[in-house]
Parts: C-alpha cells; sequence; structure tokens
C-alpha cells in the first residue's frame, strides 16, 4: 500500500471534482459541530468537511432513491434463491426464521439510524466504530465489513450462473458471470442517476413477478394443491428448538444483507442524515414481510417437506418446485428467470456500488492505498474503487464456478462479516452516546442496542463451524495488517472526529 498521501483531507481537496465542497450544488451546509446542524430542521445535507473531508461525490438522491435502493439491495424475492437451504436448517418453519431475522435487523437498523445521524458519511461500521469508539476499532471492523461487501457480488453472480444455466445448459456457469460483471460495471460507471434509474425498473420487475407467485399459489391452496393451510411454518411442536430456529436465521440473514448499504450512499444523498436511518428501517420493514408471506405460502407447497428437511436443496430448485406444483413449469421458470436476474444484475448492481464506496473511505483515511479514493471528474464516482470490486468479482467468481461448494462458502463468509460487523456498530452506538456523551437516550442508545446486540451473538454462536472458522481468519488478516500499519508509523488517525454528543443534544440525535 503506497502512495497514501499523508493528509487525506488535503488529498480530497486537490483530487475534488468541479462543483464539490460548498458550490452551488448545495454539497455544503458550512453549520458548526454544534450538534443542531440541519439534520434538526430537515434542511439538507450536512456538511462533511467538518470531518476533515471535501465533498467530492455528487449529491443527488433523493429518500425514494435511498429506500428503493435499499430494497433491490435486499431483493424483494431474495428467499427464492436460498429458500431450500433456510427451510432446511429451521425444520421447515422458514417464516419464522425470516421473522426472528427481521426483528434482529431492525435493531441493527435503529443503530444505523443513531451512528448515521452522528457521522453522516460514507463507510458505514468502519465510519462509525472508527468514530464513535476509536479509530483501529474502525480498521478492523471495516476489514470485516470487506468480508461481506467484496464477496457479496461474486457470491451474486455465481449464483445467477447457475440459475442461467439451469435455463439455458449451453452457456456455461462462468459466461454468465462474466456477462452481469461486465453489465453492472458498465452501469456503475455512468454514474449514481443511471444506477437510481435502473434500480426503479428492476424493483417494479420483482414486485410484479412476486404479486403473480402470491396469486396464483394462494389460488392453488384454495383449490386443494399442496398441503393446506397450516401454521407450521411458523411453529412445529415436532422440531422446534431456539438453537435451530437461530441457526436459520443465520442463513436467512444473507436476504436481509443489503438495507445496511444505504449508509454507504450518505454522502449522494440530498436529503439531511435523517433520511439515511428512515430508509433503512423502511426498506427493512418492507422487504422482512414480503420475505415472511412468500416463505409462508412457498413452505404449503413443497412437494415433500419432509424430504427437504433430511436431505437439504443441493440444486436450489426448492422454490421453484414449490411453484411447479402450484401452476406448472411456466410459473416455475418465471420464478428461476427473475431470481437469476434479480441476483445477477439488481442485486449485484447496488452491491458493487455499495462496495466500491466502503473502499473509497478506508482510501481516504489512508488504510488501503490511495489510488482507491480517486474520483471520476465529470460522473463523481470512485472509479478505481469501481474497477477493482469488477475485477475482484470476476476472478473470484471464475474460481468458485469451479468448485462444487462454491455458493456454500461463500454464503457463509458474507454472514459471518456482515453479522460481526454488526455487533461492533450496537458496541459503537452505547459508546459514543451513552459513555462518551453520558446520553439520557436509553432506549435508543442503550437498551436498543444491547438487545440487536444479544439477539445477532447468539446468531453468530449458532452459525456453521466452517463460517465461524473461516471468519476468525480473515479476522487474524486483518489484525496483522493493523500491527503492520502501526509498526510502520501508520498508525490510525480521525482527527475530525468531532465531539461527543452533549447531553442536551441527545433529543435532536434522537429522531428516527
Amino acid at each position: 500500500m503506497t502512495g497514501i498521501p499523508a493528509d487525506p483531507a488535503r488529498a480530497g481537496r486537490e483530487e475534488a471534482a468541479p462543483g464539490g465542497g460548498t458550490g452551488p450544488e448545495g454539497m455544503g451546509t458550512g453549520a458548526e459541530d454544534t450538534g443542531a446542524g440541519p439534520e434538526d430542521t430537515g434542511a439538507g445535507p450536512e456538511d462533511i468537511e467538518k470531518y476533515g473531508y471535501q465533498q467530492q461525490l455528487r449529491r443527488s438522491l433523493s429518500f425514494r432513491d435511498l429506500l428503493v435502493y435499499g430494497l433491490v439491495f435486499m431483493v424483494p424475492i431474495a428467499p427464492m434463491g436460498i429458500f431450500g437451504s433456510v427451510f432446511e436448517a429451521s425444520g421447515g418453519m422458514v417464516a419464522l426464521a425470516y421473522a426472528v431475522g427481521m426483528v434482529a435487523m431492525m435493531f441493527t437498523a435503529l443503530s444505523y439510524a443513531q451512528m448515521s445521524r452522528a457521522f453522516p458519511m460514507a463507510g458505514s461500521v468502519y465510519s462509525y466504530a472508527g468514530r464513535g469508539i476509536a479509530a483501529p476499532v474502525g480498521f478492523l471492523s471495516g476489514w470485516m465489513l470487506l468480508l461481506d461487501y467484496v464477496l457479496i457480488p461474486s457470491l451474486l453472480y455465481l449464483t445467477s450462473g447457475v440459475a442461467m444455466n439451469s435455463l439455458v445448459p449451453a452457456v456455461p456457469v462462468w459466461a454468465w458471470v462474466v456477462f452481469f460483471v461486465v453489465l453492472n460495471t458498465v452501469a456503475n460507471y455512468r454514474g449514481i442517476e443511471m444506477t437510481a434509474r435502473l434500480n426503479k425498473i428492476m424493483l417494479v420487475f420483482e414486485a410484479v413477478v412476486l404479486a403473480v407467485f402470491l396469486v396464483v399459489a394462494v389460488v392453488a391452496l384454495a383449490q386443494g394443491k399442496g398441503h393446506g393451510f397450516s401454521w407450521s411454518p411458523v411453529y412445529d411442536a415436532h422440531t422446534f428448538s431456539w438453537s435451530l430456529v437461530f441457526g436459520a436465521v443465520s442463513v436467512a440473514c444473507l436476504s436481509f444483507l443489503g438495507f445496511d448499504g444505504i449508509s454507504m450512499m450518505a454522502e449522494e444523498s440530498r436529503e439531511s442524515s435523517r433520511a439515511i436511518g428512515r430508509a433503512m428501517v423502511g426498506a427493512l420493514l418492507l422487504a422482512g414481510t414480503l420475505f415472511i408471506v412468500q416463505t409462508f405460502v412457498a413452505s404449503l407447497l413443497v412437494p415433500d417437506p419432509g424430504r427437504l428437511v433430511s436431505q437439504g436443496d443441493p440444486g436450489g430448485t426448492a422454490f421453484y418446485d414449490a411453484a411447479r406444483v402450484a401452476a406448472g413449469g411456466w410459473l416455475a421458470d418465471l420464478t428461476a428467470l427473475a431470481t437469476a436476474i434479480a441476483w445477477g444484475f439488481a442485486n449485484s448492481l447496488v452491491a458493487q456500488a455499495a462496495t466500491s464506496r466502503l473502499l473509497y473511505a478506508m482510501a481516504r483515511d489512508r488504510r488501503l492505498p490511495a489510488f482507491l479514493a480517486k474520483i471520476h471528474p465529470t460522473r463523481r464516482v470512485p472509479v478505481n474503487a469501481t474497477l477493482l470490486v469488477a475485477a475482484v468479482s470476476l476472478l473470484l467468481g471464475l474460481w468458485m464456478a469451479s468448485r462444487d461448494d462454491g455458493i456454500t462458502l461463500l454464503s457463509t463468509l458474507v454472514n459471518f462479516g456482515a453479522l460481526t460487523g454488526f455487533l461492533v456498530l450496537h458496541v459503537a452506538v452505547v459508546w459514543h452516546y451513552v459513555v462518551r456523551g453520558r446520553s439520557r437516550r436509553y432506549f435508543s442508545h442503550l437498551i436498543a442496542p444491547v438487545i440487536g446486540f444479544a439477539i445477532l451473538a447468539y446468531v453468530v454462536v449458532n452459525a456453521q463451524v466452517a463460517a465461524q472458522r473461516l471468519g476468525f481468519v480473515w479476522l487474524g488478516v486483518g489484525v496483522v495488517l493493523l500491527l503492520g500499519l502501526l509498526l510502520a508509523g501508520r498508525k490510525p488517525d480521525l482527527s475530525a472526529m468531532g465531539p461527543p454528543p452533549r447531553d442536551g443534544d441527545d433529543d435532536r440525535h434522537d429522531r428516527t
């Protein structure tokens, strides 16, 4: 890692594109760090210059764009791709696993809302932990988050390639991986506005497919197909145990990953920082409800539930098999095609955008090579970070496509990285607001983060052993890198962290 400037704030100013800073596009507010900035009046986006950064990314995203971004990142039809795995892990109580997962993620979303108002900038948990606790903690949190963000595009491309190959066997999986990588990279290179427009189109497409499935499936159940109405997808006395359910939640959480990606767009939102938290909560509620409904209905149509629980779903076709029971091959093919497009294009598009922003945030803080902080002069996107994510996704996708356990291996790593990052987020809320700021907002700043931490910790403990081992190996590599930075005199320094919140300002910082 060479060529990193000694002063990241100065480097940001030297590389700033036209229209940055406090120019006519409303990039900065000039507000002092008094705790009573624009977020209190809804006047506009916060000025990140008070944290030592120059506004370089284009502020063009509305609240609706943020909400759509989070929904597309989570993919409203995400359970279709991993339905069989969650069904097996939960003993058939797949709807319960998604309900518990939504509750766990809701506490996490509330913590994100608090920290996104305290530090309205790109970087997600990396920025929040680094400024809310300490810079070295932020580096390790960002490193663990990279396990999620850098690998998830590869997982999405690979899953989509497998699905498309099942529909068009003449085209190999690796060819589909290459196609989706190139398509998404071109779209993201065109700018965040292009990404936002495509997000809306893809969200409508996914909503239509999901509506078709639900209507046809409910009619099929009313006609006597499947197993009839039952509460077994929510509770089955023969298989229920909390350890079983939370083990399934660790798999189901893959569907929820993405709501946190909204925080990566903090420096591209033209709204106040409160919009970030509201968009997270809104996207999570909408997507979680859709997850529960579609998995509940699909569970009642599974051809052989006992076999699915005992033998699993190695081909990843359990949801499509349920759709076939409802209406035959056309519905099975429609849901498979929709899953491939949603994961390979829509979800991968926003995942690549979020990952590039994380790399950009770490690079401008001198934690990663400086070339990753370069912003395109006209498109205002982190161009080098975007291209690097595409290259890594392509190489990993091609490698994992040659392995029988490629999807499983990537899934376990992605989930572990995200969940450990969320654990640190909850700690950051308590430390920043209660320990440093003496906040008396006990529910938002203490009770909710502690509950969220406890739920996620239990999920991590009950996660697959392979995920735990590989995750801790990745953490060990991060510790070694951090020690290398310290020994090389490159101590993490976020000197523009700003003062902790004053107790009198808690009202303003606590709105959601």
